[in-house]
């Protein structure tokens, strides 16, 4: 069961943005990347033009840390941010003093997290989780997925689920946030992103690459002005 403080959902701070698929090529994932990419460039510095962007770190990824990574990954332990747009996740971990690498496939965002978070820039770079720098696998205690499985269409999770569990080391944990929908419930071929999972969806993700729920996946309704359900669960090698 959820401890008392990660069954107290903070105000939503998180968005529910809608962005238009690439013209033709709504299941192509290069496609989205170069979608992306484009939002993050045309922005010009606007955070306001940034249909996903938050000004301040995940609410339920803060409760975890604060609640139970302590008793799941070591002090100072090397964390991986994935798909990590402009930083404030990673900063959160390096404010607890985590080792952190942070990286996003779109070049824009990386540019910008650098100049958000000059003094925590050499933790930000490019990098595509489909073709991950040989120096990434197996070197992580923890990796932090935040709503990027979610921003492609579900005919991709598999390949970038491969790459975030390729991020592991033989006793990380994978900690994932991801806008939920109840099973049974019309969604996976649904217009997005984003596109929402089920506990099965997201726990099966993860089982059949070696990893087992840490305990039983926190669902919980936000309090943003257009409530969502939200999943969370944490993952280790088996």
């Amino acid at each position: 069961m959820p401890t008392a403080e990660l069954s107290r959902v903070p105000s939503g701070v998180m968005p529910n943005p809608t962005i238009p698929p690439p013209p033709g090529r709504g299941g192509d994932l290069d496609a989205w990347l170069d979608r992306f990419e484009a939002i993050y460039r045309d922005a010009a510095g606007d955070v306001g033009r940034i249909p996903w962007a938050h000004a301040q770190p995940c609410p339920w990824l803060i409760t975890w840390l604060n609640a139970e990574a302590p008793n799941l990954v070591r002090a100072g332990a090397r964390a991986a941010v994935v798909g990590c747009g402009l930083g404030q996740d990673a900063c959160a971990l390096l404010e607890r003093g985590y080792e952190v690498t942070a990286f996003d496939a779109c070049a824009s965002a990386i540019d910008w997290a650098k100049a958000l978070h000059p003094d925590a820039a050499d933790a930000f770079f490019q990098a595509d989780l489909l073709n991950l720098p040989g120096r990434l696998i197996g070197r992580f205690d923890l990796v932090v997925e935040v709503h990027t499985i979610q921003s492609v269409p579900p005919a991709c999770w598999g390949r970038l689920a491969d790459g975030m569990v390729s991020l592991l080391s033989h006793r990380g944990v994978l900690v994932a946030i991801a806008r939920g929908r109840e099973e049974g419930a019309a969604g996976a071929g649904s217009e997005g992103p984003p596109w929402p999972l089920t506990k099965r969806e997201l726990t099966g993700l993860m089982t059949d690459r070696g990893l087992a729920p840490v305990r039983p996946l926190d669902a919980f309704t936000d309090e943003s002005a257009n409530p969502a359900l939200r999943l969370r669960g944490a993952f280790k090698r088996v």
